[in-house]
Parts: structure tokens; sequence; C-alpha cells
């Protein structure tokens, strides 16, 4: 909290108490060591009348410090005085005020009171030079009170001991002293909605999406607003207030080049730490782009790989001295003088690309039919497929299928369709209405972009057998479709074809994935909650506290995503077939998201995936269809242990559903993330309507799962799929030849070279790689499910013995994982590329100090 100091009287020397204690700040480059600061402490049990707040302390300094270097962090302790009335009760909250010229990152403070007992304040929060602030203060609320003989045994009778040992107060517990400094922070935390933010504000509000074009540079870089509109609906990002551009204004300015500083509150930044990885995996992935770039200058040809073996190059790791010597001399005139030493070093290291899980057993795995449907349920977008229930498909517009019955009967082992049906043993893969109605102008941009339909078979094995696909494109007259039924077949012309219209399925569903599954249902949606939350939660909300780990670095990432990723000419529009129409697509698949739906099991519901399941042991309410699918069978598992934890702490806090309801801070924070930070959706029905524990039971579970486990799953497997391009191609340079064609009579010269020519071109694919590897990265500061940031707060028995049922039916999952991996009937958990299926796996006991691309591990939340 931004904090104007108030003055105090001093009393009088022989009447004053003192309180000892320490603060922690962390050393980093650019920084403060914190020298100077000044601190105060504010009552939470004792009120100034004067004030109507807790009485204030005398200030202390941070003087003299000792440093300690521990795996890397070096941290300056400071050891403080404060000087107190005797009567002035226990501190509960820490008041500091940077007199220095730089900031300084505050990690913690603890104080020593009466009777063995200490006060912590988990800070982790950056303190700006006051004279930057306008003359505010920073004030940190207590997080913990304990014990300073931890082996003493602390039991806990009543939920308001409860909250006094971890100062986390409901809005009508909060103790007198404390009550105005709460309702302070909150309103200085939302700001007036005026100005430019600056580095230093600590400022959570709402805007449009609004930054993605930049007009001023041509009308090609004109892009609709996202959000306010039902044209184009869109969750509310983080407001910056850069001013409007000149050419459009109701476009935001952008900066004139790469801003990786671009707003977000303090509070929500990367570590320094997490920003040096970042930027060097960051380069990394750059180097490697670039090699390949250079090598194609180098070796000049065709814009398009001549061979399978050309692609698989690009991960070997061998290199010729010449052109590592070319390499260097390209590069020369590529990278700034300053980083081109740290760049030729990094090329003493090999500089291909590591080569992905997908072709790291069998380089052709990825060719399979059985491959091809597995990835649909253990890949990186496994929640798109769905049960087939209306044969033939039919279009929104009424216009059907051409696939026939007959088209598909031989694949059913004996079965008729309307059997297979009945047996819930049918499935499809649908990209068509979405896209039908932007395909005439994408395909105006040199790509050539269908709109697919694929049926599936559960074959006895439960794996998928692809038994056709459709393949349509807009007609002439309005409402009208020209479709395309392509069939398996294993040789000759046909085999040939039938690979062809995989991947432009594949391209479909690479689109819909990073814009959709990925982008909208993760990054974009939860913004908001982020926002809502700081705006209407206070930090000693016992919600604020749950939910905090969840929210680690998403502002940021998001900023960075729409400062290079999802921007005008950023790395989506040269990648995917969409191009400049991306995020309206992605705003079009918005107005279909409901809140409650992406709740796992409501989700499996949906897509015909599950059946309700009444019996009480099971606690997700759905069975499967069937059990290998292995997003689906861990997802219910994590989602489970998730719900188990939200329910055990929910009921430690709110006694009954009235206590819900009179929450002002669960009801504003609600209101405002259905009416403000999703206000494009705040006429919809389906919003909980926070009137019972259940209600914020359900709401939170969904939140963290989605800002876990959802995107874990979607996330951290692109390099091992998608890092190799002929599995996931992102766009398509030339429809399926049709017979009498030129296109045709090339096809039958070399179907392979005609293949390779199909798929986007070497520059394309050799970003989309890059791109892959920088996202799946791991940091060594994550913080994983099942783990805190601090370790300040277990000094509660109850909280704590939750938290430790929490972690241990994860480790009991990753268990269960392991086996599930290694059993034979589970073909799909590893397939034809032996892919063991980890996305869900914890990794609980591993985390320290673990970085790169691993497959596995969820972080708590989306920050990457």
């Amino acid at each position: 909290m931004q904090h104007q100091r108030h003055p105090v009287t001093s009393p009088p020397r022989s009447t004053r108490s003192t309180i000892k204690g320490e603060v922690v700040v962390q050393s980093h480059k650019q920084s403060g060591s914190g020298k100077s600061a000044s601190l105060r402490l504010y009552s939470s049990t004792e009120v100034d009348p004067k004030t109507g707040k807790g009485k204030l302390s005398n200030q202390a300094y941070l003087k003299c410090g000792t440093t300690k270097t521990d795996d890397g962090e070096k941290t300056r302790t400071y050891r403080v005085k404060f000087q107190v009335e005797p009567n002035f009760g226990n501190p509960g909250a820490l008041v500091v005020r940077n007199r220095g010229k730089n900031r300084f990152f505050l990690q913690s403070a603890s104080l020593q009171i009466q009777n063995n007992q200490i006060i912590l304040f988990d800070c982790h929060s950056w303190v700006y030079p006051f004279r930057t602030t306008k003359n505010l203060d920073r004030i940190f609320f207590a997080n913990t009170v304990s014990c300073t003989n931890t082996n003493l045994p602390v039991l806990f009778d009543t939920t308001t001991q409860l909250l006094m040992l971890l100062q986390k107060y409901l809005p009508h517990q909060t103790p007198q002293a404390l009550i105005e400094l709460r309702k302070e922070e909150l309103i200085s935390l939302r700001g007036d909605g005026t100005g430019e933010r600056k580095e230093w504000e600590r400022i959570y509000d709402y805007d449009y999406y609004n930054d993605l074009g930049d007009p001023d540079k041509g009308e090609e870089h004109n892009r609709p607003v996202l959000g306010g509109s039902e044209l184009h609906p869109y969750p509310r990002r983080g407001r910056t207030g850069r001013h409007p551009s000149k050419a459009d204004p109701l476009t935001e300015s952008r900066p004139s080049t790469i801003n990786l500083d671009i707003y977000v509150p303090p509070d929500e930044r990367f570590s320094p730490k997490k920003q040096s990885e970042f930027a060097s995996n960051s380069i990394q992935a750059v180097l490697h782009f670039l090699t390949h770039k250079v090598e194609s200058v180098i070796q000049p040809g065709s814009n398009h790989f001549e061979s399978f073996d050309e692609i698989h190059d690009m991960f070997s790791r061998n290199k010729s001295q010449v052109v590592e010597g070319a390499l260097k001399e390209k590069l020369k005139a590529l990278v700034p003088k300053e980083f081109f030493k740290e760049v030729t070093h990094a090329i003493k290291n090999p500089l291909k690309f590591p080569v992905p899980q997908i072709i790291s057993e069998n380089e052709f795995a990825w060719k399979h039919d059985e491959e091809f449907g597995r990835q649909m349920l253990a890949g990186i977008n496994p929640a798109r497929i769905r049960s087939l229930e209306v044969f033939p498909p039919r279009s929104k517009n009424g216009q059907v299928s051409l696939i026939e019955q007959s088209d598909i009967e031989h694949n059913l082992e004996g079965m008729t369709l309307p059997q297979a049906m009945n047996k819930r043993r049918m499935f499809i893969l649908d990209h068509h209405d979405y896209l039908m109605p932007f395909l005439s102008q994408i395909n105006s941009k040199d790509v050539c972009t269908y709109a697919s339909r694929t049926l599936l078979f559960l074959k006895s094995d439960f794996t998928l057998k692809p038994i056709a696909i459709e393949l349509s494109l807009p007609g002439l007259e309005v409402n009208n479709e020209i479709n395309w039924v392509v069939l398996p077949a294993s040789q000759g012309e046909a085999a040939a074809l039938w690979q062809y219209a995989k991947a432009h399925v594949a391209v479909n569903d690479s689109v819909y994935h990073q814009l959709v599954s990925h982008w909208l249902h993760t990054h974009a949606v939860v913004e908001p909650f982020i926002i809502a939350t700081r705006r209407q939660l206070s930090v000693m909300h016992p919600v604020h506290w749950l939910l905090d780990p969840h929210f680690k670095d998403t502002m940021h990432v998001n900023a960075l995503a729409r400062s290079m990723l999802i921007n005008s000419g950023g790395i989506l529009e040269k990648t995917l077939f969409s191009a400049e129409l991306s995020m309206q697509l992605s705003a079009e698949l918005y107005k279909e998201w409901r809140f409650d739906e992406q709740a796992l099991p409501a989700d499996l519901l949906k897509r015909g995936m599950a059946i309700e399941d009444s019996d009480p042991n099971n606690p997700s309410g759905v069975q499967l269809l069937f059990q290998d699918y292995p997003y689906a069978a861990d997802g219910l598992e994590i989602w489970t242990a998730i719900q188990t934890w939200v329910t055990d702490f929910c009921m430690l806090f709110y006694t009954d559903d009235v206590s819900v309801r009179s929450d002002e801070e669960i009801q504003a924070w609600w209101s405002e993330i259905r009416n403000v930070g999703h206000g494009d959706k705040s006429s919809e029905t389906w919003w909980y309507q926070m009137a019972s524990r259940e209600d914020l039971i359900k709401a939170l579970t969904t939140l963290i799962w989605i800002a876990s486990a959802l995107h874990a799953s979607v996330n951290f497997g692109q390099y091992a799929y998608a890092g190799y391009p002929l599995n996931r191609p992102t766009l398509c340079r030339r429809f399926i030849p049709e017979e009498g064609t030129f296109e045709y009579a090339e096809f039958l010269t070399d179907p392979d070279k005609y293949y390779l020519n199909m798929l986007p071109e070497r520059g394309e694919m050799i970003l989309g790689i890059a791109l892959a590897e920088v996202l799946s990265q791991h940091t060594s500061d994550e913080v994983y499910l099942g783990q805190r940031p601090s370790t300040m707060w277990i000094h509660n028995e109850q909280v704590s013995d939750k938290f430790e049922k929490f972690k241990r039916k994860l480790r009991m999952l990753e268990e269960r994982i392991e086996c599930k991996n290694t059993d034979p009937r589970l073909t799909n958990r590893r397939g034809h590329a032996k892919i063991p299926y980890m996305l869900l796996y914890p990794d609980t006991p591993n985390v320290e100090s673990r970085g790169g691309i691993t497959g596995k591990g969820i972080p708590n939340s989306i920050s990457i």
C-alpha cells in the first residue's frame, strides 16, 4: 500500500518500550540496499483517537546490515529497534519510507513481542524512493504471529483463535485499529482511472485491448479494439494509460521499439532472477533462430525445406566450423555490438535446437494415424475433441456434411454407425463453424486454409482411429460451402492425400490451441480476476492469501505478449495462418466462453467425454467414457485435490452461507469480475450467484484449476510436440491438389516435395520452433502446485494440516501417474512416439532450482 505518513508525538523517553526486529532486503543489480530507509509500526490493538487508526511508533532506520549469499541470492539483514508507548499493543502494520535514490526489494520483516511471539511480515515487494512516489509510504500488514519455540504444540479449537494467529481477517473481523488502513489500502490500489501509469505506481485498473494495433505505422497495422462491443467482446486487461495514437484516437499508442518494460504494477513484475533467466532463454532461442536463418543465407536455396532430413538436421548436434565462422560474420550485422561478445560466446556451444520428444524415439511416429488421434487426448490441445452426437454433422447454417455412413462403417470393427454412436465410440474434432466466416479473408493472404471436421472411432484397445476428414471452403454464394471428404489410405497416392488432409487438420488445431486454448482460456480470462482481487480483496483477506500464489507473473507475461506476440506484426501474426485476424478470431471464440464450464467436470460433460456419477465416493461427480484419456484422467484427480484443499480452507473461515453473503469484499470482488473484468458477459445467467459457500468454493476451485493445471497442460508440452513443425504446422501454403490440375501433376511427380512446399516457409517454421522453445521453459524461481512462495504462514496448525493433506494427495497422484505411464494397457499414455504423459505431473518433491524444458511440473500460476 502507498500510505501518507501522519505526524506522531513522541512519548517521554522514560515511558517508552522497545520492539526489536529484523528486516531482510534482497540485493539486485540496479537496485538499492534499503540503507537509510525509515520504518514505523501501526498497532493492531490500540487506536489513536486523533486518527481513528492504530497507534504509530517512532521511526526506526535501516543502518548497518549483514550480507549473505544463498543459492545465488544475495540478501542484506538489518536489525531494528522501534520505540513505542507502553500501551502500544501488538503491531499489525509496517510503514516503510525509502529515503534513497533507488528502489529496493523488501523481502520480509519480523518483530519480537511479548510472550515469546514473533510477528512476521511477508513483503516480497519493491519499495520506490519517497520522492518518486509523491510522498507516499509503503505499508505492509502482518502475515502471521508465531511462537518463537516452534516445537511447542499449537492447537486451535475456534475460528477466532485461528484468525488471530494467521492475521487474516474477513472484513467484519478486522481489528478496529486496522479498519481504516484496510480501506485506505484498497482505495489507493484502485487509482482514479486517469493518467499514464508510471513504473512505481501500484495501480490496478481495467482497459480494453486497444493496444494491439499501431495505426501510426500505417493502415496495415490497424487492429480493432477488443472488448466493450458485441462484435468483438473480450476480457479486460490491466490499464497502462498511454496517450492515444495520432491516426486513431481509439487505439492506445505503442512504444517506437520493442519495450520489455511495459507497465504492470510493481508487485506483478518478474523477479530480477526470473527477468534474467527469461532474457537468457529468449536470447538463446533467438540465436537458434538466427543460426538457421544465417545458414540459409550461407547455403542459399529454396524458401522451403527440400527434404525431411533437412528438417531433422536442425536438431542435430553437429555443425561445421565453416558455418560457425560465417555465422559469426553474419551475426555482426544482426546483433547490437554490446551483445555480440555474449552471442559469440554462446556460439561455442551447440546452437542447434534441442531434439523435440515427438521425434526423439521415432522420427516418423507423428505420421501414424493412431498418434494423430492420441494427441487429441494427450497432446497440447486435449480439450477440443468431443463425442459425436449427430450424424451427419451440420453447420450452423444448416448445411449437412458430405461424409456418408458408407464411407466409414468398414472402419467400425463390425458395428454399424448407430451402434458405434450408441456405445459412445464416435468422436469429432470440429474446426468448422467458427472458421468459415473468416476463410475468404484469410485465404486472400497467400495461405491456403480449410475449415475441417475429423471423425474418429474409439477402437477396442481405446486408441482413436481417424476415419474421415471433411475439408470445407466458402462457396460463391452466401451460406454455401464447397466440401471435400478425404478417407484413410495406407499406400499410393491416396495415402499421400490423406497425410495432406491430416496436416490441414493439424494446422486448424494448432491455431485454435495457441489463440484459444492457451491464450484466451488461460492468460486472457485470468487477468481480470487478478485485477479485481488486488482492487477488492485486502491482503488481510484469507481468500486474497489463498489466490495470491496463483497470480504470480501473469500480468507481466500478458503485457509482454501484447508487446511482442499478439500485437500487429507480432510473432503470432507472422507464424499463424490467421495472421492479422488472429485476435479477432480469439474474440469470436470468447463469445462461447463460460466461466462455469471451465470447471473440468463441467467441460467433460459438455463435450460428452464423461457422464454424471452420483457415487458419493467420487467427488468429481463424473465418470469418464474411457479411462485411457490421459488429460482427463489425470486432470480429474488434480481437480479433486484442488477442490478438497479449497473446501477445507474456506470451511475454516466461513461458518455458513450467510458469512459469504455478508462478506462485503467478496461480494464486491465477484461483482467487479462479472460486471467489469468480464463485462461483456455481465448479462449471462450462468455466473455463480456468490450466495453460498458452495458458490465460493466452485469459483475458487475453477480459478485455481485454470491458472495452474489447465495452463500447464496446454503450455509446457509445446516444444515436445510443436517443436517439430511437421507434427504441428501453423499454416499451409497450398491446398490439397485436385485431379486434372497442374498441382496434381506436380504432386504425382514428387509427393514429399509437394508436402514440404505445402507447409510453412523455412523462416516461419524456424520462428515457430524458437517460440515453442521459449514458452516451454520453466524458470528456477517457479513455485509449483502444492508449494507456497514463503514459509511464513505455516505456524498455523489448522491451515498447515490442510495444506499438507493437499501436498500428500499430489504426491500420491505422482505415483499413480508413473504407474499409469508404464501400464501397457493404457496405450494413449505413450503412443508411437513413446512420450509418457507428464503434463499434469505435479513434480512436488523435485522443484527447487529446476529450470528448462522438462515437460512436467504444474506451476501455481500462468507465469510464462
